[in-house]
């Protein structure tokens, strides 16, 4: 029987791109200010771009996993610098944007001795239509509830606003702090990165597209549970595995649906037999309704896998596991 060397396959964007952090992180291309990039230095993680209104997008991400000092933040439109920011700033809203226009963001950290690291993933956000003279606030979003979702998460949810031309999104506060941004066809958040054990304060304003900002909701107050418990509500739902054979080989195909963290899952970690077996990245695009993926898994009849996967969340770690799966090749 001839047997089919391993493989897997990856979008041509994602190996692009993974290919370009590589080589940006090992110092081979130089920063934007002259100085080659910190090889310790990794990209910022969980970027997202909303719109916050016409002419306005709410750019957040959260630190490189690397353990070296940063002492800031760039953030990019396109090729074009638009903001520089300290350490401790994770967002920023980018203004002077062109209604129903395409932007692609991304972020670099930069590094104690004044280096810039390696790009964030891209993000893409298209600004709605503009507005005529709009004066009027969105209603305050009503009926807010939320639910602890282990040691590390809390869910959000609430009734949609009103408003006479639309809401484009809703921002989150904890406490005065806006600390998360969804679009405004969501009614729900996952809030991620929080300490276990801990009382947190949070509420929801709606905004439209000439940036008119309606009042706080209610305050819905949640204490996250002791523990590390990443919680379930973070893991894929309906995940399934089965097997096919083609050219001699049985492969591995993979069906789920992203976990709902009120943005893109860029990457999911796939577990085979309790070892990390590949790591799925879509980068731009990823999907929001059923996932697939397949990989090769051997050439031999009747040896039995167990399968299970888990997805980044929008704040750069990494969410609960689903349920594990069997399969048995040949059946």
């Amino acid at each position: 029987m001839r047997r089919v060397p391993p493989r897997t396959w990856l979008p041509r964007a994602a190996c692009a791109a993974a290919l370009l952090t590589a080589l940006t992180g090992c110092g081979l291309f130089p920063g934007d200010d002259g100085k080659a990039a910190g090889p310790a230095l990794s990209e910022p993680v969980g970027v997202t771009a909303q719109a916050g209104s016409a002419t306005s997008v709410h750019v957040m991400w959260n630190r490189p996993v690397s353990t070296t000092d940063v002492t800031g933040y760039v953030v990019y439109r396109g090729a074009a610098r638009v903001q520089e920011l300290p350490a401790e700033r994770h967002m920023v809203d980018v203004t002077g944007l062109r209604a129903e226009s395409r932007y692609v963001f991304t972020v670099r950290a930069r590094g104690k001795d004044g280096a810039l690291g390696p790009a964030s993933r891209r993000v893409t956000v298209t600004t709605p239509a503009a507005v005529a003279a709009d004066g009027t606030a969105p209603s305050r979003p009503a009926g807010v509830r939320g639910h602890v979702d282990g040691a590390r998460a809390v869910s959000l949810s609430w009734r949609k606003a009103a408003d006479d031309r639309g809401v484009v999104s809703y921002d989150v506060y904890q406490g005065a702090t806006r600390i998360h941004s969804v679009g405004g066809a969501r009614t729900r958040a996952l809030l991620t990165g929080l300490r276990p054990g801990t009382a947190y304060t949070f509420s929801v304003r709606a905004r439209d597209a000439a940036d008119n900002v309606s009042p706080a909701s209610e305050p819905v107050r949640l204490t996250t549970a002791r523990g590390k418990d990443d919680g379930p509500g973070t893991a894929p739902d309906d995940f399934r595995a089965t097997t096919r054979r083609a050219d001699g080989a049985y492969f591995l195909e993979l069906a789920w649906t992203p976990p709902e963290t009120g943005g893109e899952v860029p990457a999911y970690q796939v577990f085979l037999d309790g070892r990390q077996a590949t790591t799925v990245m879509w980068g731009q695009g990823a999907p929001s309704g059923t996932a697939r993926y397949s990989f090769y898994i051997g050439a031999e009849a009747g040896v039995r896998h167990r399968v299970k996967i888990r997805g980044q969340l929008p704040d750069g770690t990494w969410g609960a596991f689903s349920p594990e799966r069997t399969v048995t090749t040949g059946r």
